[in-house]
């Protein structure tokens, strides 16, 4: 018993240490508790048949998996709690609940004293969580808001860097204000960028640009 509750502290920590170092709603603590309380149920749950079973009654039914199913849907509530909508109306919070819930399946199962199981999903979870995101790029569509002077010498700036970083351009809107001092044009381009580059560089570069006035992103 002491060595399934020390493997789910290990896990459930080890977990929640790649979530603390993220700055996630849900740390260490969070993760080691869940995974902790997620074994001992399974632990309860498994003492109980057997206590059941040594009577050596057969008129007394045993119903296995009632605790451990309460577990997997009760784990939702704690995850609902780490999503939220930031200022910019994005959810954040998905991944860390979702690690939370996988967290607190590897607790049932190392109750259940299925070590090596648990073990092994716990390496999957890091895995998917530390390297995923590097080994698998997916190339998300965002838009990219561009204010500028100068129309005619600032497009062609733009197309031209665009081009030469192979970033598809799948839509642009315009808008332009008219100002005393000059016109102010704004370009919001739906953009398709190559799997290795980054936003953040290419708002860095475009920004230093004397015609343009502000760059940022936007939600689509």
């Amino acid at each position: 018993v002491l060595m399934r509750i020390g493997v789910a502290v290990v896990i459930g920590a080890v977990i929640g240490i790649d979530r603390e170092i993220k700055n996630r709603p849900a740390g260490m603590r969070t993760h080691v508790l869940v995974c902790v309380g997620a074994a001992l149920v399974s632990l309860i749950e498994s003492q109980t048949v057997a206590d059941v079973v040594a009577l050596g009654d057969a008129s007394i039914g045993v119903s296995v998996g009632r605790i451990t199913t309460s577990v997997v849907s009760g784990v939702g509530f704690l995850g609902a709690g780490t999503i939220f909508m930031s200022d910019r109306k994005m959810i954040s919070g998905l991944t860390t609940a979702a690690s939370l819930w996988c967290t607190a399946c590897i607790g049932l199962a190392v109750g259940s004293g299925y070590i090596l199981m648990a073990v092994a999903a716990g390496v999957i979870v890091l895995v998917i969580l530390r390297l995923m995101q590097r080994i698998v790029h997916v190339n998300t569509l965002k838009r990219l808001e561009v204010q500028f002077i100068h129309r005619t010498q600032t497009l062609a700036f733009l197309n031209e860097y665009f081009m030469n970083l192979g970033v598809k351009v799948l839509d642009v809107d315009f808008h332009a204000e008219s100002r005393p001092e000059g016109n102010l044009y704004t370009n919001l381009y739906t953009l398709s960028m190559p799997a290795k580059m980054s936003y953040v560089d290419v708002i860095g570069t475009l920004s230093e640009h004397p015609n343009i006035r502000t760059v940022r992103t936007r939600n689509i």
